[in-house]
């Protein structure tokens, strides 16, 4: 291809106007055929090849789907990702991807791109506080799907998971393996999501019979130190527990550790539950008992509501809400009532442990524990 030739070359050579070859090339409008077959040979002759954003803003389309995302050090951020370029690429779009990891500077270079009306729709995985704003860019008519809400119900098409759901699932597994009293360590209090996950989990256990002691709920970050602190706060009120329902997979992995650097035994003296699935579960020591959100799904659900929208579909009202899924491992087993339990506050003698496996990539809220959901 030569990149020389331009559109004013093809005209010149053809002797038409720029206005017409553009018509020849978007199929636009009634030609003369000798014209347009004219038009065509002289394309032909120069190799001129013209830029698919071109074409695409002839047409009214740029045929790029754009995906506004907080970070891309978030664990599950990959399979969302994954999921949406498959659906976007097979249907011969791209993907223009924005992340908000230099704040307001980032939302600056955005919304350029956005005045610039760089794509077709768009993509979001909400960025802390920025909700309103994407809201605005819905209502002057940019296409734009959610994914995960964590609970906020948007004023435009989302896709969700069942988090509620999954708490529930997290508490029945629990409660028929016997273990009656659960330290749970909970995401973010103001996500949605954190709330969902607990709401079901202490729901289910209340309609057994057991009651959630408050004092074993302890706020986390969703970060795999937040579990181990989760474990040593309730060590250090000496408050008992018997499993240890973790709101991701991250902090699960360090409750996990904290409660093996006891002496303890995970599962049979302590079962623990995550949330997430991520690929790190299955490397924890023992392998990770966690519900399993589909994230890959949920970014494959949402690029496909934006592709049916350039099809001439009209977006969904409603939420599309993806089902979770229980996924047990070796981290929990049934309560042994025989063994005897340490006093609370009191620690066994520690075992040697073989080498932990590093924990995924900590989420933004490691640094600032208040900004990342799991």
């Amino acid at each position: 291809m030569n990149v020389s030739i331009t559109i004013a070359d093809v005209a010149a050579r053809a002797g038409v106007s720029k206005t017409t070859v553009s018509r020849v090339l978007n199929g636009k409008g009634e030609l003369d055929i000798r014209t347009a077959e004219r038009v065509r040979q002289v394309i032909a002759e120069l190799g001129y090849v013209p830029s698919a954003r071109a074409v695409g803003l002839a047409r009214g389309r740029t045929r790029i789907v754009g995906m506004l995302v907080p970070s891309l050090t978030w664990p599950w951020m990959g399979e969302v990702l994954q999921g949406a370029v498959d659906v976007v690429e097979s249907e011969g779009y791209g993907l223009l991807l924005f992340t908000c990891n230099r704040g307001e500077e980032s939302m600056q270079q955005f919304a350029s791109q956005v005045s610039a009306q760089s794509f077709d729709g768009l993509l979001v995985i909400e960025p802390e506080g920025t909700l309103s704003y994407i809201e605005q860019l819905h209502a002057r008519g940019l296409p734009v799907v959610l994914i995960d809400d964590r609970g906020k119900q948007p004023l435009f098409p989302s896709v969700a998971t069942t988090n509620r759901t999954g708490g529930e699932s997290a508490a029945q597994h629990l409660l028929e393996l016997g273990r009656h009293r659960p330290l749970v360590i909970t995401g973010v209090e103001r996500f949605g999501c954190t709330q969902e996950r607990l709401d079901g989990f202490r729901d289910t256990y209340a309609a057994a019979g057991h009651e959630l002691d408050p004092r074993l709920v302890f706020e986390g970050d969703f970060t795999h130190e937040s579990g181990r602190r989760g474990v040593q706060y309730a060590l250090d009120a000496g408050l008992a527990f018997d499993s240890v329902f973790a709101h991701n997979d991250l902090s699960a992995g360090g409750a996990i550790q904290a409660v093996r650097e006891t002496g303890r035994n995970v599962p049979n003296d302590v079962s623990v539950v995550g949330f997430d699935d991520i690929p790190y579960a299955e490397h924890t020591e023992p392998p990770l008992t966690t519900v399993h959100q589909p994230m890959r799904q949920m970014g494959q659900a949402a690029a496909r509501m934006l592709m049916g929208y350039f099809g001439g579909q009209p977006l969904p009202e409603d939420p599309k809400v993806l089902p979770t899924t229980l996924i047990v491992r070796s981290s929990t087993a049934p309560a042994r009532p025989t063994t005897a339990q340490p006093k609370p506050g009191q620690r066994r003698p520690a075992q040697p442990e073989p080498d932990q496996p590093k924990p995924g990539r900590p989420e933004p809220g490691q640094s600032e524990p208040s900004t990342t959901p799991g």
